[in-house]
């Protein structure tokens, strides 16, 4: 069998990245991955440092409750815990961010692949979707929040199996027999390392970081925010809690939350 259709070996990750992983689980099947640790969360668990992946998930959803699934060993489908004790909540915005750059470089560390970001964490090739990440907060009967982050990636999917006409895998890619464990194992070892960055408060070099990856800023862009409401404008920069700055008729605006559309050059 080849490495892309191999089951993952959550030993061997535990392995590979333990010390910076407190619990490392496989599934073979779930309905969503970030619902299952944010399940977790609720019923009291401490789930900060743990990564639950799932060789198949039947109800995955993306932003704004896109629906995100595929043929099972195709992906990468995983979710991690953050704690956010001791953490502002204006800082959590930047985890996003921090993922996003982790997935670029956990990419091209293993197949030799370039992506850019679509603000704030889509992993595009191109105009392609290869990954997306959403991340949610879960409210444990504490009352300390954690956050849960979720990470889809196109690994084996062939071009009549891809969920989406803009979506591409690393297989339609042309990375040949793309390896999901050293991608696991790499996507867990960068996040950590992001994830570290973020809770010293480095905020300074993360977002140097995701600058030069973002297929965003310097561009005309269309923010579809929450309430319908609708912002045309230039991408100038991302701010310190990760927001994306546009320069609009309006002045420059901090958008936090909603769909970015890239706007084709007139």
């Amino acid at each position: 069998m080849t490495a892309d259709l191999l089951p993952l070996d959550a030993g061997k990750l535990q392995s590979d990245v333990g010390a910076l992983w407190r619990r490392i689980d496989v599934v073979t099947e779930t309905g969503s991955t970030n619902a299952d640790l944010a399940a977790r969360a609720q019923a009291g668990e401490d789930i900060d440092g743990v990564a639950l992946f799932a060789e198949d998930q039947t109800a995955g959803r993306g932003r704004q409750g896109r629906s995100w699934s595929a043929v099972p060993r195709s992906q990468i489908l995983m979710s991690v815990g953050v704690s956010t004790a001791d953490l502002p909540s204006a800082t959590w915005g930047q985890l996003s961010l921090a993922a996003g750059v982790a997935a670029v470089e956990a990419v091209a560390e293993v197949a030799g692949v370039q992506a850019a970001l679509k603000w704030p964490n889509d992993v595009l090739v191109g105009t392609g979707k290869l990954a997306g990440i959403l991340a949610e907060v879960a409210a444990p009967g504490d009352g300390t929040p954690a956050i849960v982050v979720g990470i889809g990636l196109n690994v084996s999917l062939a071009a009549d199996e891809l969920p989406d006409p803009a979506a591409v895998s690393l297989l339609s890619l042309g990375v040949a027999q793309p390896d999901r464990q050293r991608l696991a194992a790499a996507l867990l070892g960068r996040l950590a390392a992001r994830i570290s960055q973020w809770r010293a408060g480095d905020s300074t070099t993360l977002l140097a970081d995701y600058r030069p990856l973002s297929g965003t800023l310097g561009r005309q862009v269309r923010a579809e925010l929450p309430g319908g409401r609708e912002l045309i404008g230039k991408a100038t920069d991302i701010d310190g809690n990760g927001s994306l700055l546009i320069e609009s008729n309006d002045g420059v605006v901090a958008v936090s939350a909603g769909d970015v559309v890239h706007l084709r050059p007139v």
